[in-house]
């Protein structure tokens, strides 16, 4: 339904069946000191004047990729393929769960053992995994799988200090 504002007319209107002039009337109970401050605020803009000012504002900071910069726990910069946003705009790979019709699933089932297939063929394992659901339990994951495969000979893993605290606290 579209938005259709009240006219002036109406506007006037509504505010004489009510008794006042002015909606600024209808706050006079309001003491003063109580009411919001009349705001200085610019002229509207367009979304084309709005985007120039941004840019001219981004224009005037130091651009993060000319420099080497070591925060962010283990998020940085990374080249990741167009196919990749293609791929994930799909709606089967919106979720890590597998929809329950057989009808609706069988892409995505098709697409998970393709996946695994090659994982497998690139890696030399003999089996893969593709449904975690994010980037902590995957690892947590490899650490169990890990451990399982060396039959908890080893105590202990090292973990790079590039790796997200989230992430190690996952593991932990």
């Amino acid at each position: 339904m579209s938005y259709i504002p009240h006219t002036e007319a109406e506007r006037q209107q509504m505010l004489a069946a009510i008794g006042v002039t002015t909606i600024e009337d209808l706050f006079e109970a309001v003491p003063a000191s109580h009411r919001f401050p009349a705001l200085n605020m610019p002229q509207a803009m367009s979304e084309m004047e709005v985007t120039a000012e941004m840019q001219a504002l981004a224009e005037a900071n130091e651009h993060a990729g000319d420099f080497a910069i070591f925060r962010g726990a283990g998020a940085y910069h990374h080249f990741v393929p167009s196919v990749v946003n293609h791929i994930l705009l799909r709606g089967e790979f919106y979720t890590a769960y597998t929809p329950y019709q057989p009808e609706m699933s069988q892409g995505t089932l098709q697409s998970i053992f393709e996946y695994q297939s090659m994982m497998c063929a690139l890696t030399g394992m003999d089996a893969a995994n593709a449904s975690h659901y994010d980037g902590a339990t995957s690892l947590a994951e490899a650490v169990t799988m890990a451990m399982e495969v060396t039959r908890h000979k080893r105590k202990k893993v090292i973990l790079s200090h590039a790796i997200h605290p989230q992430y190690r606290a996952v593991v932990r």
